[in-house]
C-alpha cells in the first residue's frame, strides 16, 4: 500500500513546486515593476532636493501592509518581508550610507540591518566615537549607536557623545540580545581569555563565574571585535552574535549565555537635522533631551514639576557627571510623546526656562 502511494505524494508535490514556481516568477515580475516605479520617485526627489530616506514612510507603507494581511504569513514576517522589498528600491534610488560599530557581526550592525533593511551600504567604525564622527563629518547619512541595555543600563560613552555632537535622534531599535561563547574548539577547556565589549561581559558575569572562573575577562571595542580576535588563538573565546560566529568561522560553544534571559539592547539612529528632520509624530513617539540644572537645593524636583502640570510621563532619567570639577550633572530625560502636541510643547517650554543647559536630542517613534 505504502508503495502504491508513493508516486502519487510525489506528483502532488512535484506539481505544488510547478505552482511555486510559476507564483515566484510572477512575484519577480511585480517586485521589478515597484523597482522601475521607485526609480521614478528617486528621479523626483533628486530634482526637488527632499530626503530619500523616510522612516514615517517606511512605517506607514507596513503598517497598510499588515493591516491588509489575510495570513497565513504572520504580521512580523510580512514586515520583515516588506523592509527588505523597501530597502533594495531605496538602494536603486540612492543608497543609504550607515555607520555602525563594527567588524562585522555585532549586534550594532544586526539593528541597522533591521532599521535600514541588508541593502544599506554600511560603514564599520571601531567606536561609537567613530560613528558619531562619521555621521556628523557626512562620510555616513546616518548612524547607529547603543544607548542602553535592560541588563546593565546606559551605555555611558554614548550619552557623553550626544552633548557635542550636531547630530540628533530619528529613530530606535530594540533588539533582543542573546550572547554565546564563541571559539576555535568546540568545548570549555582551557579557556584562557574571554574577549568582549564591556556591556557584553557585564551581562554574562555570573554565567562566566560559574563555568569559566579562571578565565581572564578582556574588554574590547566590539563583540565581533572579541569574535575575530578569538578566531586567531584556540585559547581565546570571544562573546558575540551567531552572526559573528558565521563571520570568522567559530563554533557556537554555549548558546545564549546572558544572565537575563529578557536581554535588550535599545539602539538609536542619528543623523544630521539636514539629512532628515525631525520625524512627524506617529502616535507613539519619544522625545529624548539632556538638560542641566542650578546646583541648589530642589532643582532636581523641580524639573519634575512640568511634566506633572501638563500631563507629561517620563519613561526614562540617567545622571552623567559634567566634568567640571563641581560636582555638576547633566540630566537625560526620555519623554512619552511629541513636541508637536500642545501638552508635550508646553512641558517643553517651562522645562526649559528652569534649565542651566538644554538640548533636545529628538523625537522619533518607538520601536515595538
Amino acid at each position: 500500500m505504502s508503495e502504491s502511494k508513493q508516486p502519487v505524494q510525489s506528483d502532488a508535490l512535484g506539481a505544488l513546486r510547478v505552482q511555486i514556481d510559476s507564483i515566484d516568477q510572477q512575484l519577480l515580475s511585480l517586485l521589478n515593476q515597484r523597482a522601475h516605479v521607485a526609480e521614478q520617485v528617486g528621479e523626483i526627489k533628486r530634482a526637488e532636493g527632499s530626503p530619500f530616506f523616510r522612516p514615517d514612510r517606511v512605517a506607514q507603507v507596513i503598517d497598510k501592509i499588515q493591516n491588509a494581511n489575510q495570513g497565513p504569513l504572520l504580521n512580523q514576517h510580512v514586515a520583515s518581508i516588506w523592509r527588505e522589498i523597501m530597502s533594495a528600491c531605496l538602494a536603486l534610488e540612492a543608497p543609504q550610507r550607515v555607520a555602525v560599530l563594527g567588524p562585522e557581526g555585532t549586534f550594532t550592525e544586526q539593528a541597522a540591518i533591521e532599521y535600514f533593511g541588508s541593502a544599506a551600504n554600511l560603514i564599520y567604525c571601531s567606536s561609537f566615537d567613530e560613528v558619531f564622527h562619521a555621521t556628523a563629518a557626512g562620510t555616513a547619512q546616518y548612524g547607529v549607536v547603543g544607548i542602553e541595555n535592560s541588563t546593565e543600563g546606559a551605555v555611558a560613552r554614548s550619552l557623553d557623545l550626544f552633548l557635542r555632537s550636531p547630530v540628533h535622534v530619528v529613530g530606535e531599535v530594540s533588539l533582543l540580545v542573546r550572547h554565546n561563547l564563541l571559539r576555535q574548539v568546540n568545548d570549555l577547556n582551557q579557556v584562557e581569555v574571554v574577549m568582549a565589549h564591556p556591556q557584553a561581559l557585564a551581562q554574562c558575569q555570573g554565567w562566566l563565574s560559574q563555568h569559566l572562573p579562571h578565565a581572564e575577562r578582556r574588554a574590547v571595542s566590539s563583540n565581533a571585535e572579541g569574535a575575530r580576535l578569538a578566531a586567531t588563538n584556540p585559547a581565546w573565546a570571544g562573546i558575540a552574535s551567531e552572526r559573528a560566529a558565521a563571520q570568522f568561522g567559530l563554533h557556537i560553544v554555549s548558546h545564549a549565555i546572558q544572565d537575563e534571559a529578557y536581554n535588550r539592547t535599545r539602539f538609536l539612529v542619528i543623523c544630521l537635522p539636514q539629512t532628515l528632520a525631525m520625524p512627524p509624530a506617529s502616535g507613539r513617539d519619544c522625545t529624548s533631551l539632556v538638560v542641566s540644572v542650578p546646583n541648589r537645593p530642589g532643582a532636581v524636583h523641580d524639573l519634575l514639576v512640568p511634566l506633572k502640570n501638563n500631563g507629561v510621563s517620563m519613561t526614562r532619567f540617567e545622571s552623567r557627571p559634567a566634568k567640571s570639577g563641581q560636582w555638576e550633572y547633566y540630566f537625560y530625560i526620555d519623554l512619552a510623546g511629541h513636541p508637536s502636541q500642545p501638552n508635550v510643547a508646553a512641558a517643553l517650554k517651562e522645562l526649559q526656562g528652569l534649565c542651566a543647559f538644554y538640548k533636545v536630542l529628538g523625537a522619533y517613534p518607538v520601536s515595538e
